[in-house]
Formats: C-alpha cells, sequence, structure tokens
C-alpha cells in the first residue's frame, strides 16, 4: 500500500526531499549484504509505497509540495532533479509569491480556504495514481505561518474527504531559544487543530536533533542540512520496509495501519517520538562493536529516562515509573545484518529488516524505537 507525503513550507519541503533521498539510497544501495532475490523484494515493497515509474522508468515520488514562496520548492526540484535516481512529479507542486509572514491565522484562515480547492486538486490526482492507499504521511514545522498554519488546514481537509485514510503529521517543534517571536503562540494554535484531525503525530525537537549532531555525530559547525538528514535518517529507519509474520521475501503491507493498530490505541494518545540507537558518524562506526543485550540496555534506559540520545545529560535522568507506564504500547524495528539472538517483549510490535537504513548500514545491528511521549520535557523547560 502506497503513502502520499504532502510537503507544507520550507521546513517540510527540505525534509521531505532529505527523506525521499534516503529511502531511495537505502533501498537501491544494499553492499552485498542479502541475497539478490531478497534485495529485489526489499526494493519492490519500498518502491510502491514512496515511489511510482514513469514511463521512461525513472521512479516519481509520490509527493506534494505546497509552499507560499517558489524558492525553496524551486531548490528542492532542482535537487531532486539533478540527483539523477529520483525526482518529484512535474504537476506536484503548488506555490504563491506573498508567503505567510510567520503569521498562523494567515495561512490558516486566508491561504487555506483561498487556494483549498487547487491543493485538493494536487493531492487527489496522487492518490489516483496509488492502486492501493494506506493513508498520507505530512510533513510540516509548527513554528512558523505556512507549515503550521496551512498545515493545520489541509490536515482537516484530509480528514473530511479521505476520512477512511490514515493521517500522521510529522512535526518540528522549534528551539527553545526562539526562531521566531510568535512561535509559541503558532506551536499552540496548531497542535489544538492537529489534535482533532490527525490520527497520530510524530513529533521532533530542534534541540534535541541539534544535540544528537552535536555530541553523537560530531559535527563541528551543525547546519539545517546537517539536522534534516538525521531527521531523513529517523524517518526512515521507521518507514521502511519490515517483514511481516510470514516470513523472508513477505513485507507488511499497510504502514500506517500497523504503526496506528499498536502506538495509538485511544484517540487522546497520539504524540510519538523515535529513538534510534546506534547514533554516530560512520568513522566512530568503524571501531565500534555492538550487541543485541548491550543495544537493548541502552535503549531500556533511554526510554525510562525520557532521553533522546544514549549519551549526555539527559541520559542520566532520575527514573519516572510515570513515563515508563506512558510510553506503552511501542514499536520497535530491528535492523540486522546477521543472525539475531533476542526476545521482543509482549508489549512491543516487532518488525525485522536485514537492510540497515542510513548512518545503521554499516553497524551489525541497530534498533529504532517509537513510543507515546511521556511529556515534551526539553520544551517545557524542564
Amino acid at each position: 500500500m502506497s503513502i502520499v507525503t504532502v510537503q507544507l513550507g520550507q521546513c517540510g519541503n527540505q525534509i521531505g526531499f532529505e527523506v525521499f533521498n534516503t529511502l531511495f539510497s537505502d533501498s537501491h544501495d544494499f553492499q552485498g549484504l542479502c541475497s539478490k532475490k531478497e534485495n529485489e523484494a526489499y526494493q519492490a515493497s519500498c518502491q510502491e509505497r514512496f515511489f511510482r515509474e514513469e514511463e521512461n522508468g525513472v521512479p516519481v515520488a509520490r509527493a506534494v509540495l505546497i509552499d507560499m514562496e517558489p524558492k525553496v520548492i524551486n531548490q528542492t526540484l532542482t535537487k531532486a532533479s539533478q540527483s539523477g535516481r529520483w525526482k518529484y512529479g512535474q504537476h506536484a507542486c503548488f506555490c504563491q509569491k506573498q508567503g505567510s509572514g510567520n503569521n498562523w491565522a494567515y495561512g490558516y484562515s486566508v491561504h487555506g480556504p483561498r487556494h483549498e480547492e487547487s491543493i485538493m486538486n494536487l493531492i487527489q490526482k496522487e492518490v489516483e495514481k496509488c492502486d492501493s492507499l494506506s493513508g498520507f504521511f505530512i510533513i510540516m514545522s509548527i513554528a512558523g505561518g505556512t507549515g503550521s498554519g496551512l498545515g493545520a488546514f489541509i490536515t482537516q481537509d484530509l480528514q473530511d474527504q479521505y476520512s477512511n485514510s490514515l493521517r500522521m503529521n510529522q512535526i518540528i517543534w522549534p528551539y527553545g531559544t526562539g526562531e521566531v517571536i510568535v512561535q509559541n503562540y503558532n506551536s499552540i494554535m496548531t497542535l489544538s487543530h492537529l489534535y482533532r484531525h490527525s490520527d497520530a503525530l510524530l513529533v521532533h525537537e530542534n534541540d534535541a536533533v541539534h544535540k544528537i549532531c552535536a555530541k553523537l555525530m560530531n559535527i563541528k559547525q551543525i547546519s539545517f542540512s546537517d539536522i534534516n538528514q538525521v531527521l531523513a535518517h529517523q524517518l526512515g529507519s521507521v518507514f521502511q520496509p519490515t517483514y511481516s509474520e510470514e516470513g523472508a521475501f513477505h513485507y507488511r503491507r499497510n504502514p500506517l495501519g500497523d504503526l496506528m493498530e499498536n502506538l495509538v490505541p485511544h484517540p487522546e494518545f497520539k504524540m510519538l517520538g523515535i529513538r534510534n540507537i546506534p547514533q554516530m558518524s560512520e568513522n566512530s562506526l568503524a571501531y565500534s562493536t555492538f550487541t543485541w543485550t548491550g543495544l537493548l540496555k541502552h535503549l531500556r534506559q533511554m526510554l525510562i529516562s525520557n532521553a533522546k540520545m544514549e549519551e549526555g545529560k539527559g541520559f542520566f535522568k532520575i527514573h519516572s515509573p510515570q513515563a515508563e507506564k506512558s510510553a506503552c504500547p511501542r514499536a520497535l524495528r530491528i535492523n540486522w545484518v546477521g543472525p539475531v539472538d533476542i526476545n521482543i517483549p509482549s508489549s512491543c510490535q516487532g518488525g525485522y529488516c536485514r537492510n540497515s537504513p542510513g548512518h545503521h548500514r554499516k553497524a551489525a545491528a541497530a534498533f529504532s524505537f517509537l513510543s507515546h511521549l511521556p511529556a515534551l520535557s526539553s520544551c517545557a523547560g524542564d
């Protein structure tokens, strides 16, 4: 089943490009880890979810790009085309020239109603190109005007027009020090609308990802491109195909449905977070070894301490039983290149894949863990 991605605003379009680039690279660069038959089955499953082929054989992302300024969309289209491996649809973009001025109300109350028909027509055309639709993956920031305001409006429209399809919003929480003077108001209003109209909110905090880049990836001068690549790696590790109960060569057919079934048992519990382990630069991976028991021990400590990374001050917070309880249910994804000797707890929905995504590719073992967010402690200044 296919997923249609909706990229909104500058943040959403930049991250969306990195996500598709990561997914395509991981589905085609195997480095001899698996058999040819296994690689072909994996590649076909990934392509069905996120890409479609034109008559000339070029993969086209199942995505709609939306922004109220043309600059970022033009840059995104150019980068995808210049890669020579995949591209965006020729008529899958909508942009204007006036912007939203970081004004949530302008994005929601002006741009939304004014451009609703044009945007929904683009989404409908992309949906019609899917043999079977799993749902929508909406990438947006909640601090600005277009991503937050227009994003909330489009999510509401998707609920109205595609009530039987799932909607997952990947939202970027702004830096605590402030990028936009009205970001707190924009964030509150966006969340209040998304909580009513989205099935799940996958939250990434800029502060947490920035720390991962600095402390784990050893990046000295961190750019938004570095942050976007870490985000894309985390998202790719979750959305890549995983084996079904039928075994090898059989992949789960409904990616969003599987996640929602195990992570959103009640409409009031829909804020999710991702933890990846290991996360480090490729140079460091060459000098590191990992065991399943060691990784699982670190992952458990990250969960009960509500830490976003496996090192640093946040990793040693006092154990909170409430946080551990709030983190259930959860979904665990295992990436490996050798035998797996581990038992998944019955409270976890497990997914296995022999193709390690992104920075995990050179690691013999890796975990991606999705769970409820017990609290946005860092965002609240805890």
